[in-house]
């Protein structure tokens, strides 16, 4: 994963840990107040999100201990891991810039793409001025590598 997507993940995970834990262990506390148990929807939300919290921190903490961070900025040529890539659609010139990521930093709309996804692998290797012929669900997509960027 890169730097940015590993100190997100760090991120959150600090924020679960300070935050959003004793917050829960406070609301079940409050709950409890209220008396029985077995009817106190209150209680029983809190120990859910609790569930899906404690969950989280587990899945966060397992990532990021077998996470393998790669700075770009060290990195150059054709493209590979880390790259900032600057494509044309052939078809319909429209231009589109995509971040090759890890796959727990992917974010599609942000244009993070995951290395694992299938433009992604079409685009590793691939040099400026290559075309590019991706398999999409729409059918068969041809790019024109604009541009790399490492940073």
């Amino acid at each position: 994963m890169t730097p940015a997507g590993n100190a997100a993940l760090e991120a959150e995970l600090k924020n679960l840990k300070s935050v959003e834990r004793p917050a829960i262990i406070e609301a079940i506390a409050t709950a409890r107040e209220l008396g029985d148990l077995k009817e106190n929807a209150e209680y029983h939300s809190a120990r859910e999100k609790q569930g899906f919290i404690e969950g989280r921190i587990k899945e966060l903490e397992g990532i990021l201990s077998l996470a393998d961070v790669i700075d770009p900025a060290k990195l150059s040529g054709a493209i590979k891991f880390g790259a900032k890539v600057t494509l044309v659609d052939e078809d319909t010139d429209e231009e589109k810039t995509w971040k090759i990521v890890g796959e727990y930093e992917a974010n599609i709309e942000n244009g993070l793409l995951n290395i694992k996804s299938p433009m992604a692998r079409a685009l590793i290797g691939k040099d400026e001025g290559d075309s590019v012929e991706v398999r999409t669900p729409g059918g068969v997509r041809s790019y024109e590598v604009l541009n790399i960027e490492y940073a």
